[in-house]
């Protein structure tokens, strides 16, 4: 696999341990299979968790869509030929075949730095893979959806003994929200709250979302850290004018861990224990966002 960071030069296949023939119905189940393994909230002290879960995610949407899945095999195919048909000369040939194709690479680019135009007869395999890879960016994968839904149920039941029997209060996984736009800019800069939930949602469950008083900010908390995580990690926004996403609370960096405790049953203070935290929490939150909402003000 090579080290581009480019999803066309992943293995999509490999990432999720299927073959290149397979269902969507197995390209499905080893995702739930793989996911499960490497979710970062089964995996806090692994800070490759978030990266391979994201990579499972892209490869689960772009496979099990039609149109992204053509793109896709098309471009890996033609490349694996190009590595056979490239093995197979000698290193004389394979050096003239490098030089010239580096060569053609530089007239272009001379070409586009010059400002010329330089037409072009059709897309590439390459950039049609690209523009599915964008539509499915835009228009959210349903089925990922209901998988990253369905796993999340899986993780919350699977924890639910050691969440009953932790008297900690769970961290707020919040994030402030950030991209260019002015005062008089009435579109702020092309964000409402519609298109935030949108681009936020695709990765988990979200408690609030504030839209600051002035353009350019807004506040999100997320259910679980994962989705706060990927978030963060991952989305851009609009590419036109990206997002800038960080943590509010600069402990919230640091992801802390509790000793796991034996299982025990609910006692009635527990209970108790449980309802305060709740309330506390609401509050805290309802505090939390009248505070930005006044420093906004001020700046």
């Amino acid at each position: 696999m090579a080290n581009s960071n480019k999803l066309s030069d992943k293995n999509l296949y490999e990432i999720l341990g299927v073959d290149i023939e397979a269902e969507e119905s197995d390209i499905r189940k080893a995702y739930r299979r793989k996911a499960l393994e490497c979710h970062p909230d089964k995996n806090p002290d692994n800070p490759k968790a978030a990266e391979l879960f994201h990579e499972l995610s892209k490869a689960l949407e772009i496979l099990t869509d039609a149109s992204a899945r053509i793109a896709y095999d098309k471009v890996w195919k033609a490349r694996k030929a190009a590595e056979v048909r490239h093995k197979q000369l000698d290193s004389k040939r394979q050096k003239l075949k490098e030089d010239l194709e580096r060569r053609e690479q530089d007239a272009l680019n001379n070409l586009y730095a010059k400002g010329q135009n330089v037409y072009k007869v059709s897309k590439t395999d390459e950039e049609i893979l690209n523009d599915q890879i964008e539509r499915l960016r835009r228009e959210g994968s349903r089925l990922l959806e209901e998988e990253q839904r369905l796993l999340r149920e899986q993780l919350q039941n699977s924890l639910a003994t050691q969440q009953k029997s932790d008297n900690t209060p769970p961290k707020p996984h919040r994030l402030k929200i950030k991209w260019n736009s002015n005062k008089k800019d009435t579109t702020n800069g092309g964000y409402s709250e519609d298109n935030l939930m949108k681009f936020m949602k695709k990765y988990g469950d979200i408690i609030a979302l504030v839209m600051s008083k002035k353009n350019g900010s807004a506040l999100i908390e997320f259910k679980t850290r994962e989705g706060a995580e990927m978030a963060k990690l991952y989305e851009k926004g609009l590419i036109e004018n990206p997002l800038h996403i960080d943590w509010i609370d600069e402990s919230s960096k640091t992801n802390v861990t509790n000793s796991p405790q034996q299982s025990r049953p609910a006692a009635p203070q527990d209970y108790e224990d449980l309802v305060m935290r709740k309330l506390r929490q609401a509050e805290e939150r309802k505090r939390l966002i009248e505070q930005m909402l006044k420093e906004e003000e001020n700046e």
